[in-house]
């Protein structure tokens, strides 16, 4: 068992305890799968897995039951907190509940502690996912975001990173200092399911990340880019306190919960109907192989998004191709 595994179950105010080998239980089976978890699924799953140590602790592992995993999934999904105007009465909660359940007996299968195929949580269907209620900012919408950003704080940056890029919070978080490359106006983006991928964002934006970078005390490559005035680190709460003082100046943005990814959805929109479904998915750093196989042929690369960001922002860009480069023409 390896430190950080221990480390971790014991944030969780769980304790590791011998047994006799007589088929390993729920909690003693744990710490192998949060060792062999990656980072982002420690931080996603481990609630829940706390919860089924909770409920299943001393049962062994190969005793747990589809029902059982049934109603971990409907206790959870009934007890979740309802922290945004969103709320989706904790179908997301209960989602995640079977998908941390799924990993675990996975873990449990490839181990040779269960049958392979007999794993308890696959047999559970997942809640149903609700449309999702996101959709592109309007013009005008974008445009009095922005404003109140300016005019209330110093996030205008912070909302210009994620409007060029499109990127997911996590990514601007994880963005240190040597992700930024200002000659040729990229950042490196490191986001869900450890992908990884250079994006284009404009030589005015690049300069001006740099220079926040450097007066807020950015000095080792691997110093985080996005800092708060004291020098330190910025956190998600800096996202939070960001939309809490928008949503008070302006109401529909707090009646409707729009948030940091309504800005994903809108630059992705945007790229989608004025150049391309490729170049969108691009755009988007999505790598995933669901959907038509046509996917498969429409792959664009870094000149063409650098392209759609050029159009979009009307700021000429070092990778940018013209249209009839990128084959557009004929």
């Amino acid at each position: 068992m390896t430190d950080p595994a221990l480390t971790m179950l014991a944030q969780f105010g769980i304790a590791v305890v011998a047994t006799p080998d007589d088929g390993l239980t729920v909690r003693q089976f744990l710490p192998q799968v949060v060792a062999a978890s990656t980072p982002s699924s420690r931080r996603t799953y481990g609630t829940y897995w706390t919860r089924m140590v909770e409920l299943w602790g001393d049962r062994r592992v190969d005793s747990i039951r589809a029902t059982d995993v049934e109603a971990l999934q409907q206790q959870c999904a009934a007890h979740a907190r309802p922290r945004r105007r969103n709320y989706r009465g904790g179908r997301h909660a209960g989602e995640n509940a079977n998908s941390a359940a799924r990993a675990y007996f996975r873990r449990a299968e490839a181990d040779g502690i269960i049958p392979v195929g007999s794993s308890p949580a696959q047999q559970v269907p997942k809640l149903r996912r609700l449309p999702n209620s996101r959709r592109a900012l309007l013009p005008w919408e974008l445009q009095a975001i922005i404003e109140v950003a300016r005019t209330t704080g110093n996030d205008v940056i912070l909302l210009r990173l994620h409007t060029e890029t499109a990127c997911r919070r996590g990514g601007a978080l994880a963005l240190c200092l040597e992700d930024l490359d200002t000659g040729t106006g990229l950042v490196r983006l490191r986001e869900k399911n450890e992908t990884m991928r250079w994006q284009p964002i404009t030589l005015t934006l690049a300069s001006r990340l740099a220079d926040h970078a450097r007066l807020r005390g950015a000095v080792l490559p691997e110093d985080q880019l996005l800092r708060y005035r004291n020098c330190q680190p910025i956190t998600s709460r800096r996202y939070d306190h960001l939309w809490t003082r928008i949503g008070e100046h302006l109401p529909w943005v707090a009646a409707q919960g729009i948030s940091t990814h309504w800005l994903r959805h809108t630059t992705l929109t945007w790229v989608e109907r004025n150049f391309s479904y490729g170049i969108a998915r691009a755009y988007a750093g999505h790598t995933d192989h669901t959907g038509p196989a046509t996917t498969t042929y429409i792959k664009a690369d870094i000149h063409a998004v650098a392209a759609a960001l050029s159009t979009l922002t009307g700021e000429p860009h070092p990778l940018a191709l013209g249209l009839d480069e990128l084959g557009f023409l004929a």
